[in-house]
């Protein structure tokens, strides 16, 4: 992509927390509204879930031998209005960063053919400015039930709005009703924003999901 189009100059530039992405996102948002205005109307937010909470995405980095990571839930940055194609922003995924849309299709989302419907990918798109404004996360998520952390929290304090101090499950919710943006199905979603162009469809050997 162009240089004028990045919102980053690099992965490096990036606040990462491991297994915070939606905090990774909501900080990356917040970089390009204080630094490159203009472009975020171009930034849209995609929760990538389902009704029981288990999606696989490949070439992510902490897959192994081209297995899918199955996540309950995962967060990118989709930008488009690029000089070229959109392109992805995702922190936890070995791919280029960014990444062109239809590279992290083909590569990271593929296709729902031959999976069964219990990991069937669902995609919330909310935009940049909307989740900005709207999200909040207390971070009680990832907290055990005698309140240890399942995995370290950013160094910086939990998001939250005037109005609310935990609304994560509404960004997660793949229930059209709730929460922000409007939910695809991932090919909705690819229609949408690719024109049809289809991702290759997984080979039973490198999926080995079962109900």
């Amino acid at each position: 992509m162009a240089l004028e189009d990045r919102i980053t100059p690099s992965r490096e530039n990036c606040d990462y927390t491991s297994c915070y992405c939606e905090e990774n996102v909501w900080r990356l948002c917040e970089l390009v509204r204080r630094e490159r205005a203009a472009q975020l109307e171009d930034m849209f937010v995609v929760f990538i879930s389902n009704e029981k909470r288990t999606v696989p995405l490949w070439r992510q980095m902490s897959g192994r031998e081209g297995q899918p990571v199955v996540w309950d839930y995962h967060v990118v940055l989709l930008q488009t209005g690029c000089r070229s194609s959109s392109v992805v922003y995702d922190l936890d995924s070995e791919l280029p960063f960014p990444c062109s849309l239809q590279l992290y299709a083909a590569e990271a989302l593929r296709s729902d053919c031959g999976i069964i419907p219990a990991y069937h990918r669902k995609l919330r798109v909310v935009p940049a400015q909307s989740f900005l404004s709207n999200f909040a996360s207390d971070r009680s998520h990832m907290k055990d039930s005698d309140g240890s952390w399942k995995m370290p929290p950013p160094p910086y304090p939990p998001i939250h709005t005037t109005e609310n101090q935990m609304n994560l499950d509404d960004f997660i919710s793949m229930r059209p009703a709730v929460g922000w943006g409007r939910v695809l199905s991932l090919d909705e979603f690819l229609q949408r924003h690719l024109g049809g162009a289809s991702p290759s469809s997984p080979s039973s050997a490198a999926l080995s999901l079962s109900p």
